[in-house]
């Protein structure tokens, strides 16, 4: 394995031009991206007390907000943002995290429901505020005493007739908004609050409100209650409960989208309570293309990590004593795995970028757990899909990075938290799998992959087509299981709840089958024109895949015996091929130096203190 220091470093040209992408950042991006998350971001100072390092994340983010392009240009250029959220992922996982909220969860509701649709202005000083850096935004969604709480919040804006503005009240302690990031006393805070509308004593859907929590000295205003959450040392950011006390808010706070109360009339163009919550959701889709994008970028991180952990490391194994690290094919096969898994999950981040959104369900949700699946669902699939490789990447390469994987620099076990965070953030994994079955076993918006008789090309688990047709058979045949399923319990006199809830570990399944299936063909169509080091890679990856899934498609017949020792065996083959590729793979990644350079105390540099 051509791991040693200066190897075969040299980046494959086509490895590279696949991983910037077909929307590739020209030169003054990549400058301006460099300005906006410089190296003193990868790591924090020792010593900092808690709210200290709070304190430089946020004044982290203002650099990057002021050396990037404004925010609604960002906002409109997904390749553009995306860049920077990954970048931001890699250096520091929790300005990501701040900087995903203030972008796309609070600056993007205001650009895209601040001005009604008969041109009168929205909340003009808060998107001030937010676009020059002064303040930074968050979200009030969640509630902390219900799940599926997005479906109804129990936080209400009334409307206020005498004042034309709304009150805004949160009726208990179970109301709280939870988690969100408002716990740090000195950073000023605007949110984007999603509330029930109420009018005329009837719930009219619900709407985002824009509502000032911190003043520029971080000050809480009347009516705000922010409770700050014990610190964490997983994804490491100021949270908070926030309760909302009769709180009046001006009629521009309300993001209305083109609603109106005249004459003491409610009007709303989106027609129903439930397509108004579907509208009010329409803002997820940023968020899942840049949690996708960062988990392919810590991937990418976490592989390259562990290949500088690796490259040159000598063993005192009995059996081989002073053999290298990488002749043993268990860190072998894992260093190579996390190479193909931060390629595959490139090729899907790469995907999703160039993807427009798709048009939310007519109508209004059908959904019955969240409401995501209503907006876009197979982006919100694909979130789902990304976050769980992500998740497994990054832990493989902490265990296979020994001692020093969790001990001599935070760098993965950040990433590890910020992976394991994003399986609920952005919209809960499980919800999204559950409601995604939902609309596979009912044929809404869904067609099945087509039954085929075999495998092309007589089942080569190398080949594209065998995957495709390992992954489409069991997906159809998950689905229609769970659709007779689901149909019995209901003629057998079930109602909805009982008929689902019997099912809920088979729709996880069958989900996950169409999410593989999703990720397959991407990952398919870029073999299939990439260069060969490419294409050895994400073979890999399916083949890894394979084994993974081993159990559901010998369950589900498409499989034949013995294909787990089939599988192990190609992996061997093909990762015996790909590995004199592995520093060139590395190179391709164009990882920041910052990212595989070893702790600075252990060298006797200097620098942030590693993490």
């Amino acid at each position: 394995m051509a791991t040693e220091p200066g190897a075969g470093t040299g980046a494959d040209p086509g490895l590279r031009e696949f991983v910037r992408g077909a929307a590739a950042l020209d030169d003054a991006a990549r400058a301006w991206l460099a300005e906006a998350v410089p190296p003193d971001c990868f790591g924090y100072p020792s010593g900092l007390t808690a709210d200290e390092r709070l304190a430089l994340t946020y004044a982290r983010l203002r650099r990057a907000g002021r050396a990037a392009p404004p925010a609604a240009a960002l906002l409109a250029d997904p390749p553009a943002l995306c860049g920077l959220l990954e970048r931001a992922a890699i250096a520091d996982p929790a300005l990501f995290h701040v900087m995903l909220l203030h972008y796309t969860l609070a600056l993007g509701p205001i650009m895209r429901f601040g001005e009604g649709r008969d041109g009168a202005e929205g909340p003009a000083a808060a998107r001030a505020a937010l676009e020059s850096m002064e303040a930074f935004g968050t979200l009030l969604m969640t509630e902390v005493g219900r799940s599926n709480s997005h479906l109804s919040p129990r936080t209400t804006a009334r409307h206020d007739p005498a004042t034309g503005g709304f009150v805004l009240s949160t009726p208990d302690a179970a109301a709280a908004k939870f988690p969100t990031s408002a716990g740090h006393p000195g950073v000023p805070k605007v949110a984007a609050v999603y509330a029930t509308l109420v009018h005329a004593g009837v719930e009219r859907g619900v709407f985002v409100f824009v509502v000032p929590l911190r003043g520029p000295g971080g000050e809480v205003p009347a009516g705000v209650r922010v409770v700050a959450a014990p610190e964490t040392s997983g994804l490491r950011v100021d949270y908070a409960a926030v309760l909302l006390e009769d709180l009046h808010v001006p009629h521009g706070a309300w993001l209305r989208d083109g609603a109106r109360i005249d004459g003491g009339a409610f009007h709303d163009p989106a027609g129903s309570a439930a397509a108004r919550l579907t509208r009010s959701m329409g803002i997820a889709p940023p968020v899942w293309r840049a949690v996708i994008s960062a988990s392919a970028a810590v991937a990418r991180a976490s592989a390259g990590t562990l290949l500088a952990h690796s490259a040159g490391r000598g063993t005192l194994g009995r059996l081989g004593p002073r053999r290298p690290l990488t002749d043993y094919r268990n860190q072998r096969e894992a260093v190579l795995g996390a190479l193909a898994s931060a390629y595959a999950l490139t090729a899907v981040a790469g995907h999703v970028k160039a993807r427009p959104a798709a048009a939310p369900a007519p109508g209004g949700p059908g959904t019955a757990w969240a409401p995501w699946s209503a907006v876009d669902r197979d982006l919100a699939l694909l979130k789902v899909a990304a976050t769980v490789q992500a998740q497994e990447t990054v832990s493989r390469c902490r265990v296979h990075s020994g001692a020093p994987g969790f001990a001599a620099v935070e760098r993965l076990n950040a990433y590890r938290g910020l992976t394991h965070a994003y399986l609920n953030a952005g919209g809960d994994n499980e919800l999204i799998l559950y409601d995604t079955a939902r609309a596979m076993a009912g044929l809404d918006r869904y067609t099945p992959p087509p039954a085929r008789p075999e495998p092309p090309g007589g089942g080569d688990l190398e080949a594209p087509g065998t995957w495709l047709f390992l992954a489409g058979e069991a997906e159809r045949r998950l689905r229609d299981r769970l659709a007779d399923r689901v149909e019995a319990a209901r003629k057998a006199g079930a109602d909805d709840f009982t008929a689902w809830n019997d099912n809920l570990a088979l729709a996880a399944r069958t989900a996950r089958a169409c999410a593989d299936r999703t990720v397959l063909e991407i990952v398919a169509g870029a073999a299939e024109s990439g260069p060969p080091a490419l294409r050895r890679t994400l073979a890999l990856y399916a083949l890894d895949w394979l084994e993974g899934r081993a159990g559901d498609l010998l369950n589900e017949g498409v499989a034949r015996p013995g294909v787990l020792e089939e599988a192990a065996e190609a992996r061997r083959r093909v990762g015996d091929a790909l590995a004199p590729d592995a520093a060139a793979l590395a190179a391709a990644l164009e990882l920041p130096a910052e990212v595989t350079a070893p702790p600075a105390s252990f060298t006797g540099g200097g620098g942030p203190g590693g993490g």
